[in-house]
């Protein structure tokens, strides 16, 4: 039998006769400290991984994981066209770490309405084109249909350009393009999407690329650049870095060079900002663990000194201080184990509730978000449990050595 285990169940449970359970103000208090720093961890790693996972989404979303495009194309939206043939279609594919691919052209232009006008960014799509995040994003309307024969130019417009120029689903615009001639198209509103996400909301209007192509007098073949998406995020980095040496060898049917660039590339400001999150993370597990394993050390401190009679009694019948200490070391095990059940309670608590009715709201024109995001991963929860334990009971260690100061002779007498 363990000894030690069996004396700490005592000493945490009591028993019916004499000994009273361990239930002094401090030892409240340490345990109400590790549930709440326990808590406070898991809806801060919730909150940053589901808001970093969101804006990436929406980053994503508008531009993919990587996009392809031409090394003569400057920074501007009317890019030099490339040929997107079935060869080089074919050989991205063929990389294993690669999903979808898909062409675009991006054209810029200038809407007018009988009242404003509004410089925007024609996204022009193919029937490749993945929706999956528009269609999670479009608040009225539909998604433009491939096989759709009305003969109408169909644009689906974000609800930021909707509300500047007061137009709803249904209403008709028309776009200019400067070029030499100038050219105008008369667009339908046929969907209306919001991501919250204002830099693109405020710029992109999605239509047909066969529309842009016969503004730009392209051939079937010519696009503005390919976009990929890769199949999993962590691979993203080096995806792009071959592709980038892979294309950079490449030549088109009109020698064209492909350059390279992934979302972060084009994106810095928005993913260095993101990867700064990482470090409020750290400094708050860091703090809330200090914090509770503090609270925990003051509560192990008052039980030893509660319990200096019971130690003296050991130590006279011949029990090492290492034994001892074991006991103590059990005590506090079950103490953290029970501050984390609550912890558990609340911060799970917490995160599923606001998963599912967002309680808690936000502005969008500052976070991007309408409401404070939540990534509820239980590879998450299980190493903040495991290492809240951990490091919580080292922190242990070195109050149990109290153990040894105390003589049999002085503690059987203490009161």
């Amino acid at each position: 039998m363990n000894t030690e285990l069996f004396i700490a169940k005592r000493i945490y449970r009591g028993d019916k006769k004499n000994e009273k359970r361990v239930s002094s103000p401090a030892i409240k208090i340490a345990i109400s400290g590790i549930a709440l720093g326990l808590a406070i961890m898991l809806a801060a790693v919730c909150i940053i991984i589901g808001f970093k996972k969101e804006i990436r989404e929406k980053v994503i979303g508008f531009g993919s994981h990587i996009q392809i495009t031409s090394f003569d194309s400057n920074s501007s939206y009317e890019h030099h066209p490339i040929s997107f043939s079935d060869t080089l279609k074919n050989r991205l594919l063929s990389n294993p770490k690669i999903a979808r691919v898909q062409k675009f052209i991006t054209k810029p232009g200038i809407i007018k309405t009988d009242e404003d006008f509004l410089g925007i960014v024609l996204k022009g799509i193919s029937d490749d084109y993945d929706w999956q995040f528009f269609k999670k994003n479009l608040i009225e309307g539909a998604i433009i249909n491939p096989n759709d024969t009305s003969g109408i130019n169909r644009a689906i417009i974000s609800q930021n350009i909707a509300n500047k120029l007061h137009l709803k689903l249904g209403d008709h615009f028309t776009t200019y393009f400067v070029q030499e001639p100038v050219r105008a198209r008369r667009f339908t509103v046929t969907g209306i999407y919001e991501t919250n996400f204002e830099d693109y909301d405020k710029l992109y209007v999605l239509t047909e690329a066969k529309i842009l192509s016969g503004l730009n007098d392209w051939e079937d073949d010519m696009v503005s650049g390919v976009e990929v998406l890769v199949k999993e995020y962590n691979q993203l980095d080096q995806t792009a870095q071959d592709l980038f040496f892979e294309m950079s060898n490449y030549q088109d049917r009109f020698g064209n060079r492909l350059y390279t660039r992934s979302i972060k590339d084009i994106n810095p400001m928005i993913f260095n900002w993101l990867n700064l999150l990482d470090m409020n993370v750290w400094v708050i597990l860091i703090l809330m663990i200090l914090v509770s394993g503090f609270t925990m050390i003051s509560g192990l401190l008052i039980i030893i000194l509660e319990r200096t009679n019971m130690i003296g009694m050991l130590k006279s019948m011949g029990a090492r201080d290492f034994s001892i200490r074991k006991v103590f070391l059990y005590l506090s095990a079950f103490l953290i184990g029970q501050g984390m059940l609550w912890g558990n309670v609340m911060g799970l608590t917490f995160c599923i509730l606001q998963k599912e009715f967002n309680i808690l709201r936000l502005d969008p024109a500052t976070y991007y978000l309408s409401a404070v995001p939540i990534d509820l991963n239980p590879w998450y929860v299980i190493l903040l449990n495991v290492g809240t334990l951990i490091v919580s009971l080292i922190m242990m260690i070195a109050p149990s050595y109290l153990v040894a100061k105390i003589t049999p002779a002085k503690s059987i007498r203490f009161e």
